[in-house]
């Protein structure tokens, strides 16, 4: 993707941001700064960039277990704040986040904020500063701003050093080509930060869909073909042993959404509401709950080639929920016994399973009534 060309800017500099990026920190200041220039603000403090660095990173880390890069002192410093605070749910607001950051007097939460700010207000714009190289840069903060300070049509400017409290002016032409391209700068943003994160986390299916916080998902379709199927038999949830009714099903991705970032059918079963909300975007434990979950979906499996009415409802589910063809062949063709289902099923689910226990997804089992 291109960035738009601007005769007074020099928009070569500006696309090599993040040639060289080791950690993620490039990524979230730089989206901080276009997030506050959109806002009509031009003078900005550390504190508030870093703020924004967290709130925006916070669903990747909680939400997604998204690796940002060895010994990342950004995805550390989420881990010790949702740690320290329980309260805030990885689907948090971000405008909760955000109050409660610029509220807390914990010093270590502090601290680490203060840490974030080292290097990356003056690294990131090094390729405007042919000037500086090598050991130039390990100087003391003030020294550097001093430096940088004497480069010119840099992106933005430093007032005098005071920690967290330290200011950054930015210049009036980058903040009017930033407010101008806003929509073709942010692609062009997500387009690096995907490929970033892709790296790092190898075998992470959807990370396009894991840059925003979790949106709610549109299961209606599958909700009637399941409300369908219970019209004509019981069926039991597979965590507590209830009978489901229609008035309190909800459905469930039995590998947490967090992690697929998809709605395949042969990863979604019937469960309650109550159940649902308590199992969130954990795991269930494999050994007690994929047997149940195999005989489940069996039972939608046999209803299916035994009823004409349920099949159409398949069908019209299939066209949003079945996006492999092999897998329906393998999993939803005529004929299967149990044991070949199952088999199927789980050749499919595990190595996902695997996966999301392998990037931090941790184990659930219900506790509630049998």
């Amino acid at each position: 993707m291109q960035l738009p060309y601007s005769e007074e800017l020099n928009i070569e500099y500006l696309g090599r941001l993040f040639d060289n990026t080791s950690e993620c920190y490039k990524f979230f200041w730089f989206d901080a700064l276009i997030t506050k220039v959109i806002d009509g603000k031009n003078e900005i403090d550390y504190e508030e960039m870093v703020d924004e660095m967290i709130a925006e990173a916070w669903y990747m880390v909680t939400e997604y277990h998204l690796n940002l890069g060895p010994r990342d002192t950004l995805e550390g410093l989420i881990d010790l704040i949702k740690a320290k605070n329980p309260q805030l749910k990885s689907c948090e607001k971000k405008s909760t986040i955000l109050e409660f950051l610029k509220n807390t007097d914990d010093r270590e939460i502090i601290s680490k904020k203060r840490i974030l700010t080292r290097n990356v207000p003056y690294r990131l714009q090094a390729p405007f500063m042919v000037n500086i190289k090598g050991k130039t840069w390990d100087i003391g903060e003030s020294k550097l701003i001093t430096k940088i300070n004497q480069e010119s049509r840099l992106i933005y400017y430093f007032k005098e050093f005071e920690g967290l409290s330290t200011k950054i002016t930015v210049q009036e032409d980058w903040m009017k080509y930033i407010v101008k391209n806003k929509e073709i700068i942010r692609g062009w943003l997500e387009c690096k930060m995907i490929k970033y994160l892709q790296k790092r986390n190898p075998s992470v299916p959807g990370i396009a869909d894991k840059l925003y916080p979790p949106q709610e998902r549109k299961l209606d379709r599958i909700k009637k073909y399941w409300k369908m199927i219970l019209s004509i038999e019981q069926v039991r949830d597979i965590y507590g042993g209830q009978i489901l009714n229609e008035k309190d099903m909800s459905i469930d991705h039995f590998v947490p959404w967090s992690y697929v970032a998809h709605d395949e059918m042969w990863n979604l079963n019937p469960t309650t509401k109550s159940i649902n909300s308590s199992k969130s975007n954990n795991l269930p434990e494999w050994d007690m709950y994929f047997e149940k979950l195999a005989r489940q979906e069996y039972q939608s499996y046999r209803l299916m080639w035994k009823y004409d009415i349920i099949h159409d409802e398949f069908v019209k589910c299939a066209k949003e929920h079945i996006n492999n063809d092999e897998i329906r062949e393998r999993v939803y063709r005529e004929g299967l016994d149990y044991a070949e289902f199952a088999g199927e099923l789980k050749s499919i689910i595990l190595p996902v399973y695997q996966s999301a226990q392998n990037c931090g997804f941790g184990k659930w089992r219900w506790k509630g009534r049998k």
